[in-house]
C-alpha cells in the first residue's frame, strides 16, 4: 500500500450539537479504531444530496469499520436554523451522526472550499484523502479496502456497532412532501418524497383517498400497490392521450427518471431516463429510455412539449411523448445566473416550473432568482429557438428577503413557482418561509403570505392557492389577499470567509489523484477538463475560459477589490492494468464558487482538491 501524509484531524466542533446519536456527543477520540468518512454538507445542494446516495451502499457495507459523519455547513441563513437541520436529516433519510455546524467552524479547520466535500480519517485520528464534488464512491471503496487491510495487520483496527441511533418515526398522511398538483375531478395528487410515494388527496387537501407506491425506495413499474419511488418531486398533466386519458408525469428525482402514472388504472410506468444519473460525456438527446438524466425536479408543458428542471446538471431538458425522445434544451452545465439564448444560459439548481401560453417561469433556486424562458423574438421565423431571461435575483451569493422593484428584490432559495391568472406568479419562497408574488405589469415584487414552513410549490384553486408546506408535512388553503403583507427588509451574503488574494497573477491548482489501481487514460484525447470565469467578470484580466489542464496561472485585473472565482473541473481515470480489455473509468467533478479579497499580503496560489492531499 502506497504510503501518504499524516496530517492529524482536528476535532469535530458544532455549535448546533449532534443529530442521529442518541444525544450524545462525539469527539475523535471515541471514534478512534474506526475508519471516518467526514461529509460536509448543506442541504440546499443538490450536488451533495447526490453524495449522500452515493455513500448508502459503502456506509451499509462497511458498517462494522466505516463511521460517515455527515458535518452540517450551511450556505443560506434558514440552513443554520438547528430545527430545519433535524427536518433535513428526517427528510433525506441520513442514517449516520450529523454534527450541526451553523457557524462553519469545523469546515474552516479542514480548509473546506465547496459543498459537498468528503474527508477520509484513518484509525489513527490521521486524514488521509479528501474528495471534492461527486463521483468518488469507487475511490472511496478502494481506500477503505487498503486501509481495513492495513489497520487490521496493525491492530488498530475496531469493528463494531457504529454511534449512529435510529430517531423515532413520526405518524403524518405525508411526510415532507414535494409538488402537489390538481386532477381533473378536482382532488389533488401530492408527491410524498420522504415516503417515496404519491398521495390522492380528496378536494379539501386532506383526506387520503389513495397511495400510490410502496413507500420503499425502488425503481419498479406497476400497479399501485407495487410501484417503487425514490424521492419523487415534481408532478405534470400531459395532455390527453387517444384513449382520452391525462397521464401524470413524475420526476422521479433520486432516480434520475420521469415516470408516468395513469390515474384511471393507477399504474406507474417508467417514460424517460434509465436510471443512472447523467455524466458529462454522456448522450443529451435521444430515445427517453435510453438517455441518463440527473434528478429531475419539476416539469411543466410549454411550447407543444414536457420540459424538465434538471437540477443535477443546473440544465433545462424537454421530453416528447410523441417521438417518446429527449434532449437538453437550455443551459451549459455550469452553476451561475447568465441570461441569453438557451443554449449559451447558465442556471443554478432549477427546481420549480410553471408555464403560461407565452413563458416558462422558473425557480432558480441556488441563485435565489425567478427567471422564464421565451420564444426568440430575434429569431429567423419559423425557428424554434428560446431565450433565458432573469425577473429577479443576482447570483449565487446574495439572498434575502425585500420586496418593491425587482432588480432590487431578494428570495432565499425558492423551489416552486405557480402561475396566477392576472399574469403574475406567486413564487414558493422556500427558506424564507413565505409565499411571494412578482407582477410583470408593475415589475414589483411583494410578499402574499408568511409563517409558511419551507413551502415547496403551490396550486391554483379558484380565488385560493393551495400551498405545499412541506415541513409541515401538509396542504395549506389560503385566499389570495387583495394587499401584500408588509415585511421588513434583509439583506444576506453567505456567510463563508472570502479567500485573500495577492494583486496581479495567481497559480491555480487542482489537485487530482487517481484512485489506487487506476490512471488518467487519454487514449482518445484529455481526459480533464477545466472551466474558470469570474463575478463580475471584470475580476479576472486573463485565464478566463476553458482548457484542459487542471493547473492555470490567472492574471487578476487592476481595480477589482473583490468577487467570486468560478471554476468547474472534471478528470476521468480507469483502471490501470493492461490485460483488461475494457477497463472501468470513472467521472470526478466539483464545481467551485470561491469568493476573494485582493489584499496586498493574499495568496498567490489558490489550490482546490478535487481528490487526494495537496502536497504543497
Amino acid at each position: 500500500m502506497a504510503s501518504r501524509a499524516r496530517v492529524r484531524a482536528p476535532e469535530l466542533i458544532g455549535k448546533g450539537g449532534w443529530l442521529n446519536t442518541g444525544d450524545t456527543d462525539l469527539t475523535l477520540a471515541d471514534l478512534r479504531g474506526r475508519i471516518v468518512i467526514l461529509d460536509f454538507w448543506t442541504f440546499c445542494c443538490v450536488n451533495c444530496l447526490h453524495v449522500l446516495d452515493e455513500l448508502r451502499e459503502l456506509e451499509e457495507k462497511h458498517r462494522d469499520t466505516v463511521v460517515i459523519i455527515g458535518v452540517h455547513s450551511p450556505k443560506f441563513v434558514h440552513e443554520a436554523d438547528h430545527r430545519a437541520v433535524v427536518d433535513a436529516v428526517e427528510r433525506y433519510e441520513v442514517r449516520h451522526p450529523v454534527l450541526d455546524d451553523p457557524e462553519l467552524v469545523t469546515w474552516k479547520q479542514y480548509a473546506v472550499r465547496a459543498w459537498p466535500t468528503l474527508v477520509v480519517i484513518d484509525p489513527e485520528g490521521y486524514v488521509v484523502a479528501q474528495h471534492a464534488g461527486e463521483g468518488h464512491a469507487h475511490a472511496l471503496a478502494r481506500l477503505v479496502d487498503e486501509l481495513e487491510a492495513e489497520h487490521a495487520a496493525k491492530g488498530t483496527l475496531r469493528r463494531g456497532d457504529g454511534p449512529y441511533v435510529e430517531p423515532a418515526p413520526v405518524a403524518t398522511d405525508l411526510r415532507f412532501p414535494g409538488k402537489a398538483i390538481r386532477l381533473p375531478g378536482g382532488t389533488f395528487l401530492v408527491s410524498d418524497s420522504t415516503r417515496h410515494a404519491l398521495v390522492e388527496l380528496a378536494a379539501d387537501g386532506e383526506t387520503v383517498l389513495r397511495r400510490i407506491g410502496t413507500g420503499e425506495r425502488g425503481l419498479v413499474d406497476g400497479a399501485a400497490d407495487h410501484a417503487r419511488f425514490n424521492e419523487p418531486q415534481g408532478l405534470a398533466l400531459l395532455p390527453a392521450g387517444p384513449d382520452g386519458v391525462r397521464r401524470v408525469v413524475v420526476a422521479d428525482t433520486v432516480n434520475h427518471a420521469l415516470r408516468a402514472f395513469d390515474p384511471t388504472t393507477g399504474t406507474v410506468t417508467t417514460i424517460a431516463g434509465t436510471g443512472r444519473q447523467w455524466w458529462q460525456g454522456a448522450p443529451t438527446a435521444g430515445p427517453a429510455r435510453e438517455v441518463d438524466l440527473s434528478s429531475p425536479w419539476d416539469l411543466a408543458w410549454f411550447a407543444d412539449r414536457l420540459w424538465i428542471a434538471m437540477a443535477g446538471v443546473h440544465q433545462l431538458w424537454t421530453y416528447d411523448p410523441a417521438a417518446g425522445t429527449v434532449r437538453v434544451a437550455a443551459g451549459t452545465t455550469n452553476e451561475g445566473l447568465v441570461d441569453g439564448p438557451a443554449e449559451q444560459a447558465w442556471f443554478a439548481q432549477p427546481s420549480g416550473l410553471a408555464a403560461t401560453a407565452e413563458r416558462l417561469w422558473l425557480a432558480d433556486s441556488e441563485t435565489s432568482a425567478l427567471r422564464y424562458v421565451e420564444r426568440d423574438p430575434d429569431a429567423p421565423a419559423g425557428a424554434d429557438a428560446f431565450v433565458v431571461r432573469t425577473a429577479a435575483g443576482t447570483g449565487l451569493f446574495d439572498f434575502g428577503h425585500r420586496d418593491g422593484p425587482a432588480d432590487q428584490a431578494l428570495f432565499q432559495h425558492p423551489l416552486g413557482v405557480t402561475a396566477l391568472r392576472d399574469g403574475s406568479v406567486a413564487v414558493s419562497d422556500t427558506y424564507n418561509h413565505a409565499l411571494r408574488r412578482y407582477d410583470p405589469a408593475t415589475g414589483e415584487v411583494s410578499t402574499l403570505a408568511t409563517d409558511l414552513r419551507e413551502p415547496s410549490g403551490a396550486v391554483l384553486v379558484d380565488d385560493d392557492i393551495v400551498v405545499v408546506e412541506s415541513a409541515r408535512h401538509r396542504l395549506t388553503r389560503l385566499r389570495l389577499p387583495e394587499t401584500a403583507v408588509r415585511v421588513p427588509s434583509v439583506a444576506h451574503r453567505t456567510q463563508r470567509a472570502a479567500t485573500e488574494i495577492a494583486p496581479g497573477t495567481l497559480r491555480l491548482d487542482v489537485v487530482f489523484q487517481p484512485p489506487a489501481g487506476q490512471k488518467l487514460d487519454t487514449r482518445y484525447g484529455p481526459s480533464t477538463r477545466l472551466l474558470v470565469s469570474a463575478t463580475p467578470p471584470e475580476l479576472l484580466a486573463d485565464g478566463a475560459g476553458p482548457g484542459a489542464e487542471l493547473s492555470r496561472t490567472l492574471r487578476l485585473a487592476d481595480g477589482v477589490g473583490e468577487g467570486v472565482l468560478h471554476v468547474s473541473a472534471m478528470a476521468a481515470s480507469c483502471d490501470d492494468a493492461p490485460e483488461i480489455e475494457y477497463p472501468a473509468c470513472h467521472v470526478h467533478q466539483q464545481d467551485w464558487g470561491v469568493p476573494i479579497r485582493i489584499t496586498p499580503t493574499g495568496a498567490d496560489r489558490l489550490p482546490l482538491v478535487l481528490a487526494g492531499l495537496d502536497a504543497e
